[in-house]
């Protein structure tokens, strides 16, 4: 073809066309998946929620002022409590009492005026009934009432040697704080024996005998002769030096103290627990952590076992398929047939003697837990065996060994790391449960577990809900949380969506 001259031109160096060089940065693999996490917010949510209860359970038992041993007998199944936010409304020790009457009423009074503390918060209903009693109509008035259990207990009997009646003495006369209060012997109080609360006159039903003021009327005991050994301590205000403060018990004293201020002898602090005791007196705060703790590292060191296991299994499987895939199947058919319950029943019975209750139940959860990941690496390698990267892997000579780690895991890592994921939930469940039923206690080992709490707690669900509701929150929280990061990890590691962000 034949182009005129005049038609030739010469072009201008700034209008040549080239490839011009990539302005943004390349993004490795991870960078990618990550920035595809983040689009999910869900998955985020729940990253964090987990993040908050590692640091939970990484925190709580440093935290909380009692070790997991400390077990205190008769604060059992008390609701929360903080001094320093009682005034608040929060962590009052508040506890809801039904249908209370007037007798109830004056019982709390006498605690509060004898112990200086004030076990009544508020009243949040009044209740009137009327009905016929012997012939006569009576109006019976009823009120449902909030107090600090703490407060409530108020006196208890106790019994100490005399080398532990003059330590009390000692730390009072240094604290100031009252613990040893006068006795009172059940021949003034209607021969009532058992309720140590009571320090003032009633009648023959246990109503309180009041004076012309309305003020109760004191019977504490000034017999020396029943007393079990001198006091020379602090004393109340209305003790003139009369007042006995013990009674004789076979080599031994008995007495009435206020159970608050004694604990604080003992312990060395007032109460202080975040989310109350359980049924076995211990913190729940620091329980829970303890517990929670035990669970996650048992979970993730049981999931990257099967994970190590069932990868391998799998990857065999899949890449070489036909007899090694059919005789490898029937192992795995046998082995998923196994009842785990039944393996972990006689794993304790039988295997917890030589390695542990801890290492007979982590090879019960290893015996079968690496199943699921084998069957699902193989159905992964199954899926990108015949594909293209992987024959051209092939015919520039590459070994079995690279083809399947090299090549087809990576694209594969998505879906299998989901499943690892999802896992641990599974066995933290499987873990709760045995323990909830009794078939594993891990208490001796880890001091207690999540399963152990929701157990002694069931008892208490109507009574001190308390003590099943924070154990449940943690567990629900956990579940949700590991379900939903395992939908998001198997999301971001999509080889599919590389690039898509």
């Amino acid at each position: 073809m034949d182009i005129p001259k005049e038609k030739l031109v010469f072009a201008k160096r700034e209008d040549r066309v080239s490839d011009e060089v990539l302005k943004t940065k390349p993004r490795s693999y991870l960078a990618d998946a990550m920035l595809r996490f983040t689009k999910n917010k869900s998955s985020v949510a729940a990253a964090w929620i987990l993040l908050f209860l590692v640091i939970f359970v990484i925190l709580s038992p440093v935290i909380s002022p009692y070790s997991i041993n400390d077990k205190d007998n008769v604060y059992r199944a008390f609701p929360s409590f903080v001094p320093a936010l009682a005034h608040l409304g929060l962590c009052d020790g508040g506890k809801i009492y039904d249908s209370q009457n007037e007798i109830s009423l004056t019982a709390l009074r006498g605690i509060a005026e004898e112990t200086g503390m004030d076990p009544f918060i508020k009243v949040l209903n009044e209740n009137s009934q009327t009905g016929r009693f012997r012939g006569s109509e009576v109006k019976r008035e009823t009120y449902d009432i909030k107090v600090n259990d703490y407060y409530a207990l108020g006196i208890v009997y106790r019994v100490f040697s005399y080398e532990e009646f003059e330590r009390i003495q000692k730390w009072q006369n240094e604290t100031g704080i009252q613990v040893i209060f006068p006795y009172v012997l059940p021949r003034d109080i209607e021969g009532i024996k058992s309720n140590p609360n009571l320090w003032y006159k009633v009648d023959p039903n246990g109503r309180a005998v009041l004076n012309e003021d309305g003020s109760f009327i004191p019977v504490y005991a000034t017999d020396k002769e029943e007393e079990g050994a001198p006091y020379d301590s602090i004393r109340i205000p209305s003790d003139d030096g009369s007042y006995i403060y013990s009674a004789k018990k076979s080599g031994s004293v008995q007495c009435r103290i206020c159970y608050y201020n004694y604990y604080r002898y003992h312990w060395g602090h007032e109460p202080l627990y975040i989310m109350g005791t359980s049924s076995m007196g211990m913190d729940l705060f620091g329980a829970i952590g303890v517990g929670g703790r035990f669970s996650l590292v048992f979970a993730v060191l049981v999931a990257v076992i099967n994970l190590f296991i069932g990868t391998i299994y799998g990857s065999l499987q899949g890449y070489y398929g036909g007899a090694v895939d059919m005789i490898l199947d029937r192992i795995l058919d046998v082995l998923s047939g196994v009842p785990f319950i039944i393996v972990a029943t006689l794993f304790q019975m039988h295997l917890a003697a030589r390695v542990g209750v801890a290492g007979s139940f982590l090879f019960a959860f290893v015996l079968t837990g690496w199943v699921s990941i084998a069957a699902l690496t193989r159905m992964q390698f199954y899926r990108f065996r015949g594909m293209e990267f992987v024959m051209a892997s092939h015919t520039l000579g590459a070994s079995d060994a690279r083809v399947m780690y090299k090549h087809i895991l990576p694209n594969a890592a998505g879906t299998i790391i989901t499943g690892c994921a999802l896992l641990i939930p599974g066995i933290i469940s499987s873990e709760t449960a045995l323990s909830y039923l009794g078939i594993v206690d891990l208490s001796s080992f880890s001091g207690t577990t999540l399963g152990s709490l929701l157990s002694q707690g069931s008892a208490l669900v109507m009574t001190a809900p308390h003590t099943i509701l924070w154990p449940s929150i943690f567990i629900g929280l956990l579940m949700i949380s590991f379900n939903l990061l395992g939908n998001g990890l198997r999301d971001a590691f999509n080889p599919a969506t590389k690039g898509g962000e």
